[in-house]
Parts: C-alpha cells; structure tokens; sequence
C-alpha cells in the first residue's frame, strides 16, 4: 500500500513537471512534503521520478512504436505520464515484476484517467510486455 502511495507520488510528480513546467527537484521536494511517507518509499519514488525523467527520451520512442495515429504531445497528460513511469519501470527495474509495474498503472489510470485511460495504457503496456517476452 504504501508502494502505491509512492508510484502516486511519483506519478504526480512527473505529472506536474510535464505540464507544469516545474523544474523536477523542486516538483519533487515539494510533493513528498505533502505526502506521509517512510524513507524507502520516498527512495523509491524519487527513482520512479527521476529515471523516468533521464530515459524520457527512450520512453517516448517505446510509446510512440505502439501508438498508431497518435502524437505523444497531443496524448492525454494522464495518460502520457502514467505510460512514461510504467514504462521506465518495465525496461529499467529489473527488481519490479512487469505485471505489477502494469496494473499499478492501470490502477492510478482508473483514479487519475478518462474512462478510456485504463483500457489504452493496458494495451501499450501489453504490446511491451509481449516485445520483452513476457
């Protein structure tokens, strides 16, 4: 539960830098002030956020080779974002089950999302998962 918490963080966070412009640091110190939790959690939400940030360009490859017809700049924010931090979880945190890394964001998409946010993000996450063998 409080994984979750963090990825929702983390979510935020990289959220807020997309569209708000903030500069990732100070996006960051101010959401974990405003959330509860321990320091493990904020480790790991800090690595969510900030590998997501460094592999940006990578990550919005991998989007853009299983979205057809879509630009990733005219992507809903949500979802562009939740894809973003699943993916970077998918290809870079080889300590974090894909599966899991996928319906964590299934699930933020269903709190954070349009009613179509959960069923997209599952499917490019499912074409990922099917490249990486899995």
């Amino acid at each position: 539960m409080k994984r979750r918490l963090a990825r929702e963080t983390a979510f935020q966070t990289i959220f807020q830098i997309d569209v708000g412009k903030n500069s990732p640091e100070e996006a960051l110190t101010q959401r974990l002030q405003q959330v509860l939790l321990g320091e493990s959690e904020k480790d790991f939400c800090r690595r969510l956020v900030k590998g997501t940030l460094e592999n940006l360009q990578e990550i919005d490859k991998k989007i853009q080779q299983y979205v057809v017809d879509w630009k990733i700049e005219r992507m809903p924010s949500v979802d562009r974002n939740l894809l973003r931090m699943a993916i970077f979880e998918m290809m870079y945190c080889e300590d974090i089950p894909n599966k899991v890394a996928i319906n964590e964001a299934i699930e933020l998409a269903k709190i954070f999302g349009s009613e179509e946010s959960a069923k997209f993000i599952n499917g490019v996450l499912d074409r990922l998962l099917k490249e990486l063998g899995e």
